[in-house]
């Protein structure tokens, strides 16, 4: 018999937050039943802390797993309360490696408060937030960081390819993703973090097992995570390989594909 989840966990833009910035209501209102129901919500993000108060103001409930992973986030305090970061060594390695392997690459580092970039790194979301930039990033890497971003500004790459070389090129470095196959862009964590392996932490630490816990996700920082739970959804509008990673697919966001399946899951019994 199946039983209704304890835990979900959701990826946030391209699952449940539009393109153009909008969550629908359908969407507000089934994560609002679920945590009346008792079942324990996370939302689980590339997205740093200054980019979770529209998610705040939306939902009012819910956790924050922010930095694909990197950071434990009390969404409602708005208190960092953990955080996984890139050691100074790790991140000057990752740089060396990826300039070598790929030419014409472009970087930025961020943290909770600060987001920094080389001059050559055409900023798409935090446009304004370093205007000055620096010639060479590492010049700025002086203390631990959340992310560390390398982007291919002319785009002679995909996030795809660029991945590929990564992962060859960072083994036993720091963990290496992406979230937007459109952007030429890897989004890099401390070694062993990833969405996958905080939220089974934090599931563990509630008593939670994978069994009991869904996910959902459209993009390869999804991947772990979708991997881990017992019952998992990529998006139908998602990258092509979701499907190979989770136990199931949802219709696009675009359709509130995450909240027709929650609608189904909430109708089934709580487990004894």
């Amino acid at each position: 018999m199946k039983f209704r989840p304890k835990l979900i966990a959701t990826d946030l833009d391209g699952t449940i937050v539009a393109n153009y910035g909008a969550i629908s209501q359908r969407t507000i209102d089934v994560f609002l039943k679920a945590h009346a129901m008792g079942v324990e919500v996370f939302f689980v993000t590339g997205r740093p802390p200054r980019w979770m108060p529209e998610i705040k103001d939306a939902f009012g409930i819910g956790s924050a797993i922010c930095g694909n992973g990197a950071m434990l986030y009390d969404l409602q305090a708005g208190v960092v309360l953990e955080e996984w970061l890139i050691p100074i060594s790790a991140q000057l390695q990752a740089v060396a490696k990826l300039r070598a392997a790929i030419p014409g690459i472009s970087f930025a580092v961020e943290s909770h408060e600060y987001f920094h970039r080389e001059k050559s790194y055409i900023a798409r979301w935090d446009v304004g937030l370093d205007n000055v930039g620096v010639d060479s990033i590492e010049e700025i890497i002086t203390s631990p960081a959340l992310k560390l971003l390398a982007r291919c500004s002319e785009q002679e790459l995909s996030s795809d390819e660029m991945l590929d070389i990564a992962i060859r090129e960072l083994d036993g470095i720091v963990t290496a993703t992406h979230s937007n196959p459109h952007e030429s862009l890897l989004e890099i964590s401390t070694l062993g973090v990833s969405k996958g392996a905080t939220l089974a932490k934090m599931a563990g630490r509630l008593g939670i097992s994978a069994s009991d816990c869904v996910s959902f996700g459209d993009n390869p920082n999804d991947f772990s995570m979708l991997e881990w739970c017992g019952r998992s959804f990529a998006m139908a509008d998602g990258h092509t390989d979701g499907k190979n990673h989770a136990k199931g697919v949802a219709l696009p966001h675009t359709e509130d594909g995450v909240a027709v399946i929650l609608e189904q899951l909430l109708q089934l019994p709580s487990r004894p």
